[in-house]
């Protein structure tokens, strides 16, 4: 496991995090605190335990309970997934490592809480405190708050442990896919063909003029010119389970392809589907889709005399108007101009 190129600080809004953190915790009944790839918190402690409070308050025992914390962090990412350990007074903790694209970004520390049956699996205590007499005392005043920790079965704690691991991992790839789409945009803006403009002198007229759509259709249309240069005519995906659907795609120019037929070829469900598809290409299905066909019309409009009805059924457009509004909405010109402009500069 790398160490993460990214700051969870810098990509996630911590606040709201926090908040949801909150919820998570009243919902799960456990207590959850968020650190980085270091093992530093993020995070206020959401919800902690009095009787852990108390054993962390105090000078001899909170180093015991540290010591659990870094170990689980370690041993969460060696086994890339949750960990779930006794700790030092055989409480059950839970470290959830967030991993993104083989990366380490930090973890969920979660627990505080005990098992409900007496036949739970073994469970590793992660780090053994030799008993003293200050740790007996301490321990019974605060056996109280020990009594009252949340109790749950094993069944409940991995159900827990598997919804925090499933939004957070979400939730925290979205943010990055944010972070690097504003990333590119910033790059466009700064390197317009027209006239190079920083993103800090731009008014704000000037951003509503350079819309973050006109920003991601040049990207996008960078990027399907790119794989048809490059890919012979195949687009080769940086993500193999997406490779089934773009293969068939570019070998059925002629069909309609719907983002279902498309999830099941690549065996995943639609809502993955369009998730990594987007990840993939800056744009969503349907988008994509129109957008590459109008590539493939200018091809055809520049490398045959085919009637632009023909580049349109040979294409699969319902009908030649909708292909001429579509190839306008994309180019801001008919296709019949763009053949006329085409020969102009060939002829030149």
């Amino acid at each position: 496991m790398s160490k993460s190129r990214f700051d969870l600080e810098e990509i996630i809004d911590l606040e709201k995090w926090e908040k949801l953190q909150d919820s998570l915790s009243l919902v799960t009944k456990m207590a959850i605190l968020t650190v980085d790839y270091k093992g530093v918190p993020v995070t206020k402690h959401s919800y902690c335990q009095p009787f852990c409070q108390g054993v962390r308050q105090d000078g001899h025992l909170s180093q015991y309970c540290q010591k659990c914390d870094a170990r689980a962090g370690i041993e969460a990412v060696r086994q890339n997934k949750p960990y779930i350990y006794l700790c030092h007074f055989n409480i059950i903790d839970i470290a959830i490592p967030i991993i993104i694209d083989n990366q380490y970004l930090g973890a969920i520390m979660a627990g505080q809480l005990k098992l409900r049956e007496p036949d739970a699996p073994m469970l590793e205590q992660i780090v053994s405190r030799p008993p003293n007499v200050e740790s007996n005392r301490k321990f019974k005043e605060l056996e109280g708050d020990y009594n009252a920790l949340p109790v749950l079965s094993f069944e409940e704690v991995t159900r827990c442990v598997d919804l925090l691991l499933q939004l957070s991992t979400y939730i925290v790839e979205e943010a990055i896919q944010k972070h690097t789409t504003v990333d590119m945009y910033k790059k466009v803006l700064t390197s317009n063909m027209d006239a190079p403009v920083s993103v800090e002198t731009l008014s704000e007229s000037d951003r509503a003029v350079r819309s973050i759509q006109s920003i991601q259709q040049e990207l996008s249309g960078a990027l399907i010119d790119t794989k048809l240069k490059n890919g012979a005519g195949r687009f080769a995906s940086s993500n193999p389970v997406l490779q089934p659907a773009f293969d068939y795609i570019y070998a059925h120019k002629h069909e309609n392809f719907s983002l279902k037929e498309m999830a099941k070829l690549c065996h995943i469900s639609p809502s993955y589907f369009s998730r990594i598809f987007t990840k993939e290409t800056g744009e969503n299905f349907s988008v994509f889709i129109a957008r590459l066909k109008i590539e493939w019309a200018k091809r055809l409009l520049e490398s045959t005399d085919s009637p632009i009805h023909q580049v349109s059924d040979d294409l699969g457009f319902c009908d030649t108007g909708y292909f001429i509004k579509t190839f306008k909405k994309f180019e801001n010109l008919t296709p019949a101009v763009y053949r006329n402009m085409y020969a102009g500069i060939s002829v030149k």
